[in-house]
């Protein structure tokens, strides 16, 4: 799976896109929100694409997002340990996308993936190009 979400002024208006790819098969999705921040487009984009699978799978994920692979892999155990909180006490930002980014992960193994955005990562190019022609096509 490959996830990109996009916004127009931080927050403004966003876009995501989820490539997901199994064997010879590939599926696009995207979407639109009216007032949304980059960050939060990010994890909608890998929850979307999360929602088309219909059995356990075993996920390779590659994202631009440093935000989505750092806070999955380092700092969401202790965030579900201290109640929610960050190590300054204060609230997780988009707790209730990350609720159910843990409800994906123990139903599903997730390989999470940093890849550098713009960089010619044709399926990152192109869910970059997704998210971004959603904005334009709902803004303009």
């Amino acid at each position: 799976m490959y996830t990109d979400g996009a916004c127009s002024r931080n927050p403004g208006p966003g876009g995501w896109g989820a490539i997901l790819i199994y064997g010879d098969k590939i599926r696009k999705v995207s979407g639109f929100s009216a007032e949304t921040t980059n960050n939060i487009m990010e994890l909608t984009a890998f929850i979307e694409g999360m929602k088309i699978l219909k059995e356990k799978c075993n996920i390779d994920l590659y994202t631009d997002s440093k935000y989505l692979t750092e806070s999955a892999t380092l700092w969401l155990p202790n965030w579900i340990r201290s109640g929610w909180k960050t190590s300054s006490k204060k609230d997780v930002k988009n707790i209730e996308l990350w609720k159910e980014i843990v409800a994906f992960m123990s139903l599903h193994h997730i390989n999470f993936n940093w890849v550098k955005g713009h960089d010619g990562n044709i399926y990152n190019e192109e869910c970059d190009k997704m998210a971004r022609e959603e904005i334009t096509r709902n803004v303009n």
